[in-house]
């Protein structure tokens, strides 16, 4: 109940599919129900006038009652009956000031009881090695400071973890004796020397080494005295030279395959598979990786670790979404919406002349090629140092789907004109559905269709336009593969999605596209991926 939705625009937008505000009328928690933060202290007159405008807004809707079959009465549905009971009781209860203060007390209640299971999520997360170093330490209290949690509540949560599971605090090392610097081997004076040794006797390459074990190398490169950043690479050039031995037919396996039967690469990949499984810990990595904005204001969301099975069996499924194969896919993030006109002419201000009849800045941007959105991601990498590129096929298809299979991005609703905006009674192609008005004859500005996000919460990966893709195409084959990344050249380039001249069948999250890499089009534009770091 802690977790309030507080948007509340001005003027509120006529259009539902515009303004997520108005499905709160009836949230248990009553500063939710006339979009307040508790934490700012409304005052009376702002309740008051709150309540007026929610009101207002669901009268202008009543005559729906009376259109049973239109979209819009049957998106809003119970609201027009209920919501001036329920608006009317979130005053109440939030004018009285004594049933304001216990509402007060009972969310903070919660607030502390959310922080301390974050808190309690981050920790064991810090010690799955059984360990927990001065640094990780830090980073916890910090973590928790932030979550509202006094130092007393942290190190009590910490030292009880620590006596339920053995785990214990590394001190740091003591400083050496004086004299002990000329003592040292040849191999502790070069660091990097030393740490190559250990990765060397780790036997790992690319497929077998997970990222729990790369941290766990990171932290060791660390102790040595090397920069984090610097173990990376290190990391990196290590792999690079595993991988290059593991693929001659004479070099000892990594995973200690039988030297006497070399065994296929996919055979190779589905062991591999069985050991990422057992890492993956989607819990764990929200703790550790937050969503956040990207410089040009754009939500960029976290999306875990998973599997999922890619391609479609469907007897409405295209030959080239066969043949089905079962992929994992490691954590990244992805905008939640589509590249805007406003955010790409920060990249090409001289775009602003090839933008649609009618588009504004928060349109999808399109009449972009390939190249041109991989130079826009180069563009932003070197602004905000990270490394945003475009999706591969497997994570955007992964990020429509989730790992339950669903066959649209929302799940599995037919026809219906508040999750996506495509072809409908607005255009005029033979195929467009002449029963259903989803608003929009061509584009539609970002964030338009909320209802129809996916499992990860990205929007408008249905319809509106079209998504380039990182992947050159090129046919599926039913190996198990991890991360894969399609061929590193072709004649084209995929892209995902449907757009708002697309058939609602189109729109399925398994459907596939191609071009050359320098196409461009009026129902074609991108998002973007950003690694973890």
């Amino acid at each position: 109940m802690s977790k309030c939705n507080v948007s509340f625009p001005v003027p509120l937008p006529d259009d539902p599919h515009k303004w997520e505000g108005w499905g709160n009328y009836k949230s248990p928690n009553f500063y939710e129900r006339l979009c307040l933060d508790p934490r700012a202290n409304p005052s009376n007159e702002l309740i008051e006038e709150r309540c007026r405008e929610l009101l207002r807004w669901w009268q202008k809707k009543l005559p729906l009652k009376n259109q049973p079959s239109n979209p819009l009465a049957q998106l809003l549905r119970a609201g027009l009956d209920e919501s001036s009971r329920f608006l009317t009781e979130a005053r109440v209860e939030l004018l009285d000031p004594e049933r304001r203060r216990r509402l007060d007390e009972e969310i903070a209640a919660e607030e502390q009881a959310d922080s301390v299971v974050e808190f309690q999520k981050y920790l064991a997360f810090a010690i799955a090695d059984g360990t927990l170093t001065a640094e990780e330490e830090k980073n916890l209290m910090r973590f928790g400071a932030e979550h509202g949690l006094t130092q007393e509540q942290m190190l009590a949560q910490i030292d009880q973890e620590l006596d339920n599971t053995g785990a214990q605090r590394v001190q740091p090392p003591p400083p050496p004796p004086p004299g002990a610097l000329q003592a040292h081997s040849a191999q502790s004076d070069n660091p990097q020397e030393e740490f190559l040794r250990m990765l060397r006797l780790s036997a790992l390459d690319s497929f077998a080494m997970t990222d729990d074990q790369r941290d766990a190398f990171i932290n060791m490169a660390e102790s040595l005295g090397i920069d984090p950043g610097e173990a990376e690479d290190l990391v990196d050039l290590y792999l690079e030279e595993a991988d290059e031995i593991s693929q001659q037919p004479s070099a000892p396996e990594p995973l200690r395959i039988d030297k006497n039967r070399p065994e296929p690469r996919e055979e190779l990949v589905a062991k591999t598979m069985g050991t990422v499984r057992s890492d993956i810990n989607p819990a764990l990595e929200r703790v550790r990786y937050s969503n956040f904005k990207n410089s040009l204001g754009g939500d960029m969301l976290f999306v875990p670790s998973g599997e999922f099975t890619m391609g479609s069996e469907a007897i409405d499924a295209a030959p080239n979404e066969r043949p089905v194969a079962k992929l994992a896919v490691g954590r990244f993030y992805l905008s939640r919406h589509l590249i805007t006109n406003a955010a790409y002419e920060q990249f090409d201000p001289s775009h602003a002349r090839k933008r649609m009849p009618g588009a504004g800045d928060r349109h999808p941007v399109v009449h972009v090629s390939s190249l041109d959105a991989i130079k826009f991601c180069q563009w932003l990498s070197t602004r905000e140092r990270k490394k945003y590129r475009l999706p591969t096929e497997a994570e955007w298809e992964y990020a429509a789907r989730g790992t339950d299979g669903r066959k649209y991005p929302w799940g599995n609703y037919e026809n219906r004109s508040d999750l996506a905006n495509f072809a409908d009674r607005n255009t005029v192609f033979a195929w467009s559905d002449r029963e259903i008005d989803d608003g929009y004859a061509e584009s539609s500005p970002v964030g338009a269709f909320p209802l129809g996000a996916s499992a990860f919460g990205i929007e408008d990966m249905a319809g509106n336009v079209w998504e380039w893709c990182l992947d050159f195409y090129a046919p599926y084959t039913p190996a198990p593969k991890v991360n894969p990344r399609g061929p590193t050249a072709g004649a084209r380039r995929v892209y995902r999605g449907g757009s708002w001249k697309s058939r609602f069948n189109s729109l399925r999250a398994t459907a596939r596209n191609s071009n050359v890499p320098s196409f461009s089009c009026n129902d074609l534009g991108f998002r973007i991926a950003c690694e973890c770091e």
